[in-house]
């Protein structure tokens, strides 16, 4: 690895980027991603919006928002104000290093259709890092296949054929609260540099 840096996406792969983060002596980073609702199935993703404003969308639901470029729009919307909502309460001001010729690392805490983090993945490329690795516990094998299109490496230790959610491979599983992830980015300040990405538009 090539001066490495972890990415996590909140909230659960903050947990799961640590971890990665303090075993390599890496600096540990947030990226911003965050799924797009179905119109009337709220549950079920049909892509993702990242926070540098592209987004992704899934063809195989194209028939879930094909008539519907009204409702895609609010919706990017409305997910672009909670990703800066985020960016506000685990970024602050923060100034992040440059990507560009290093190794990143992209974790969550588990993927089921792999929206969000292939719109993270997408915008991460953009900054030209030399390898970029995907670090999740557990996927669907056809969310895999998926992801490897999308990145140089996928560390996967349960690639599933009876995934269901990602919570069923967890002894407990619960929801990461805002702030935990606050206390954990701040715990990595204190052992392992934090560094984190500026917003788009912000002069570095």
């Amino acid at each position: 690895m090539h001066d490495p840096v972890v990415l996590a996406i909140p909230r659960g792969g903050v947990e799961i980027g640590v971890v990665i983060a303090r075993e390599l002596g890496a600096e540990v980073d947030v990226v911003l991603s965050r799924k797009l609702r179905a119109p009337h199935q709220p549950e079920l993703a049909i892509g993702a919006v990242c926070e540098d404003g592209n987004v992704y969308l899934d063809a195989d639901r194209e028939m879930l928002w094909g008539d519907e470029g009204d409702y895609l729009e609010r919706e990017r919307l409305y997910q672009l104000s909670e990703i800066e909502r985020r960016r506000r309460l685990f970024r602050g001001e923060r100034i992040g290093a440059a990507l560009k010729d290093r190794t990143v690392i992209v974790t969550d805490d588990g993927v089921a259709t792999g929206a969000t983090l292939i719109a993270a993945l997408r915008a991460v490329r953009k900054k030209g890092p030399r390898e970029l690795i995907v670090a999740v516990p557990v996927s669907p094998r056809d969310t895999a296949e998926i992801l490897r299109r999308h990145c140089d490496l996928l560390v996967c230790p349960e690639v599933r054929d009876d995934f269901v959610a990602v919570g069923q491979f967890y002894r407990a599983y619960r929801e990461v609260t805002d702030q935990r992830v606050v206390e954990l980015l701040r715990e990595c300040d204190r052992s392992t540099p934090v560094v984190m990405m500026p917003r788009p538009g912000a002069r570095r």
